[in-house]
């Protein structure tokens, strides 16, 4: 079972960091995930909320700062004081630590609250100018900018984000169309994902940070898990 760094290595260090991603850059796991957002002046920034009052020293909307303004902020010491000076990174920066490495990338288009016209395009064009397409995954809980991905590039592998269990996931994803669903821990032992397992579905499941889960997920043949302490599930799955 494949594992990704959720955010980074978000339990060690401040989420959606090049701290945590150059930490994951290091792990023998299959990849990472993140998240992205549209600064005011049209930059793709790494950041999980829409607002950077969690994880910085600063407030607002990431829409409505431009990335000078948001780089005038500080994203590390939230989370310990010797992180203190981490700045919200590009997309770019941060594919920058990947580009010499195995790992795949899971780019998350937070699109559901604000949907960040034309966003799709700017982050396509980020990873063809990193040439990494081929270990690229777009996913998200707006559908519709999952459809857009598949129309301006079919080839980049797309995963539809759920909150909710579904009845026939199959069905759904093949409308979008997607190649693969990303489903909350406790919805994956729902009977529908049995279901599209046995249909040849690729199912990840998100945020796996307990052994037993990961154990019991792998039994089910979950091929992936995204986990905020990768070294850490690791070790317990291969003991």
């Amino acid at each position: 079972m494949d594992l990704f760094a959720h955010r980074g290595v978000s339990a060690h260090y401040p989420e959606n960091t090049k701290a945590a991603f150059y930490a994951a850059s290091k792990l023998p796991i299959a990849g990472i995930e993140l998240d992205v957002h549209v600064t005011a002046d049209g930059e793709v920034v790494v950041i999980h909320d829409e607002t950077i009052d969690r994880t910085s020293n600063g407030s607002g909307y990431v829409k409505d700062l431009t990335l000078q303004q948001l780089r005038s902020y500080d994203y590390g010491s939230w989370f310990a004081e010797e992180y203190k000076g981490e700045s919200i990174p590009t997309l770019s920066e941060v594919l920058e630590l990947f580009v010499a490495t195995h790992h795949r990338i899971n780019i998350e288009l937070k699109t559901d609250i604000f949907p960040y016209e034309g966003i799709e395009a700017l982050v396509l064009k980020e990873i063809a100018k990193h040439q990494i397409t081929e270990r690229v995954i777009i996913s998200s809980f707006n559908h519709e900018s999952l459809q857009t991905v598949s129309q301006m590039a079919p080839y980049i592998e797309t995963a539809a984000l759920f909150a909710e269990i579904l009845v026939d996931f199959t069905t759904y994803t093949a409308k979008i169309p997607t190649n693969a669903i990303h489903v909350s821990l406790p919805t994956a032992f729902r009977r529908s994902i049995g279901v599209a397992l046995e249909q040849g579905a690729t199912i990840r499941v998100y945020t796996v940070n307990d052994l037993e889960y990961a154990k019991q997920l792998q039994q089910l043949g979950i091929q992936a898990v995204f986990t905020d302490d990768p070294e850490a599930i690791l070790a317990g799955l291969t003991k």
